[in-house]
């Protein structure tokens, strides 16, 4: 898939989303959906993650971090359009 037919999406999601298990569902949750990227926490609390893919599949995984996995409580979603850059092979977590 080209870089024109991609989208690129760069999220913050807040709540109770660390030790929950969020990143490493995030994580399984983009690979089910065919997306690439990176998912990890930030010291505040937070989590960060950039994602690539079919629009389609990029909504689906919107969609899916409103709820996220059991236990997690999430409060918001910050989502940020960025240029498709094709730089990654498949959805890793970061530490």
């Amino acid at each position: 898939m080209n870089t024109s037919t991609k989208r690129r999406i760069h999220a913050f999601i807040s709540g109770r989303v660390q030790g929950v298990f969020y990143r490493a569902s995030t994580m399984d949750e983009a690979a089910r959906l065919g997306l690439t990227g990176w998912v990890k926490n930030l010291p505040d609390g937070r989590v960060e993650l950039v994602a690539e893919g079919p629009p389609d599949k990029i909504e689906e995984l919107i969609s899916w971090c409103w709820q996220g996995p059991p236990y997690a409580r999430v409060d918001h979603v910050t989502v940020q359009e960025e240029k498709s850059t094709d730089e990654f092979e498949r959805f890793l977590m970061h530490y």
